[in-house]
C-alpha cells in the first residue's frame, strides 16, 4: 500500500501540503504533474526531479512526487511525496504489492502528465500511467545505454516507437547520439534538455568545512560525490592512495558497494585514509566540496554527470575518466574544465591527480573555466524547456 506524506511526517508535512492545496484552489485549475522515480535517495536523477518539482511548482504546476520504493531518508520530508513501498521489494509478492500501490496512486491523483526517470522508472511508470488513463508520459534517460539490460532497451525501443512514451528527454549530445539508428517514429519523440543545477556554495573556509565532516585538516584531500555502486568505479580512486602517504580520499554517498570498497582499502593498507561521510543533503554538498583539494570522478558511464559538473563549477580542480559525455559536459570558457585520463590506469590517474595538485597554473585555468558552467547549465533554462514541453503535449 502506498505511503502518503501526511502519514510519515505529521509534524511538518501537512502544513506544507495545506499551503499547496490552498494555492492550487485559489485560481484556475493548474496542470497536475507526477514525477516518478524508482528509489528515493540522494543521487543525480533524484536531484534533477527535486529541482524540477520546485521550478514547475513556481511556474504554476501542481507537482507530486512518487517513488517505487524508499532507500534512504533523503525525501522523507519533501512535500507531496509518496513511496509505493517502504523498501526495495524482495520477491514476487512484494513487487506485485508495490505495482498495485503505484496504479492506485495514479488513479487517485489523476495527473495530467507523468514524468518518469531512470530506465525501470520509465518502463514501469509508462505502463502504470497508461493503465490509470494518463495520456501524457514523458520518459527521461538517466542511464547510459550500456548500463541498461538488453531486454529493457528493447522495451524502451518499443515504447518510444509505438508512442507509449509521448516524449523521451535526453540530457546530453552523447545520449542523443545513441539513438541515431532508431526509427523515425522514435526519433520524433526525442527532446534534448541539458541539466541545470543549483550552485554549491558555502561561507565556510576549508578547515571549517573539513571539521564539519570530521575530515583531516592537514591532509591532501581528494574527494568524490557518488553512489557507492560499481559503475561509479570508486575503487580506482582508492588505488591512488598508496602513491602518496599524504593523500586521503573522501566520498559522499551511500550504496551497495560500501563493504567492497572498505575491504579494498584495508587490503591496500590505506583504510585510515579512506573516509566515507555518508549521504549528504543538497545544502551539505557545498561545504563538502569546499574541503577538497581535488575532485576525482572515475565513473565508467554517465548521461550527464551532475556531481562532477557541480564540483567543477564550485572551483574544485577535477580529474575525470576520459569518456565522451564527460568531455562534452565539462567544457566551458573555450576549453576543458577537467583533466581527462583513463581512470582504470592507476599510473595515469595518479599522474593526473599530481598535475592538478601541483601545477597552480593548470589548477587556476580549470577552476576559471569551471565557473562558466553556471551559465551553460541554467536551472531556469532547463525548467522553462520542461514547462514548455508539458504545456505543448
Amino acid at each position: 500500500m502506498y505511503v502518503p506524506a501526511d502519514k510519515r511526517s505529521a509534524a511538518t508535512t501537512p502544513a506544507r501540503e495545506s499551503a499547496a492545496t490552498a494555492t492550487a484552489t485559489a485560481g484556475p485549475a493548474r496542470r497536475k504533474i507526477v514525477l516518478l522515480q524508482t528509489q528515493a535517495e540522494a543521487a543525480g536523477a533524484q536531484e534533477i526531479s527535486r529541482t524540477l518539482g520546485r521550478e514547475l511548482t513556481a511556474r504554476g504546476c501542481d507537482v507530486h512526487t512518487v517513488f517505487l520504493f524508499r532507500r534512504t531518508a533523503a525525501f522523507d520530508d519533501y512535500p507531496q511525496v509518496t513511496f509505493c513501498a517502504r523498501q526495495r521489494p524482495a520477491g514476487i509478492l512484494s513487487t506485485a504489492r508495490m505495482l498495485v500501490a503505484l496504479l492506485r496512486y495514479l488513479q487517485k491523483v489523476k495527473p495530467d502528465a507523468v514524468m518518469c526517470f531512470q530506465h525501470y522508472g520509465n518502463v514501469i511508470g509508462a505502463v502504470a500511467a497508461r493503465l490509470a488513463g494518463v495520456k501524457v508520459i514523458i520518459a527521461n534517460r538517466n542511464t547510459p545505454q550500456h548500463g541498461i539490460p538488453a531486454w529493457l532497451n528493447l522495451v524502451d525501443y518499443a515504447f518510444g516507437a509505438t508512442g507509449l512514451f509521448t516524449r523521451v528527454v535526453v540530457n546530453s549530445r552523447a545520449v542523443e547520439d545513441e539513438y541515431r539508428s532508431y526509427p523515425r517514429t522514435y526519433l520524433r519523440r526525442i527532446e534534448r534538455i541539458d541539466h541545470g543545477f543549483d550552485l554549491r556554495t558555502t561561507t565556510l573556509g576549508r578547515d571549517a568545512a573539513r571539521r564539519l565532516f570530521a575530515l583531516p585538516e592537514s591532509a591532501t584531500l581528494i574527494g568524490c560525490v557518488a553512489r557507492l555502486h560499481p559503475g561509479k568505479n570508486l575503487a580506482a580512486a582508492i588505488r591512488l592512495l598508496p602513491a602518496d602517504p599524504r593523500w586521503h580520499f573522501a566520498v559522499a554517498g551511500q550504496g551497495s558497494e560500501r563493504a567492497a570498497l572498505e575491504q579494498l582499502a584495508r587490503s591496500l593498507g590505506v583504510a585510515d585514509r579512506f573516509h566515507l561521510v555518508g549521504e549528504l543533503s543538497p545544502d551539505q554538498i557545498g561545504p563538502f566540496l569546499r574541503g577538497l583539494d581535488a575532485f576525482v570522478f572515475p565513473s565508467l558511464g554517465e548521461t550527464f554527470g551532475l556531481a562532477v559538473v557541480e564540483a567543477a563549477q564550485a572551483g574544485i580542480p577535477v580529474v575525470a575518466n576520459d569518456i565522451v559525455v564527460l568531455r562534452e559536459v565539462l567544457e566551458a570558457g573555450g576549453g576543458p574544465c577537467a583533466v581527462f585520463t583513463d581512470a582504470n590506469d592507476t599510473a595515469a590517474l595518479t599522474a593526473a591527480v599530481r598535475s592538478v595538485l601541483g601545477d597552480k597554473i593548470l589548477s587556476a585555468r580549470l577552476t576559471s573555466r569551471g565557473a562558466a558552467l553556471k551559465d551553460r547549465y541554467s536551472i531556469t533554462a532547463m525548467a522553462d524547456r520542461y514547462f514548455a514541453l508539458i504545456m505543448d503535449v
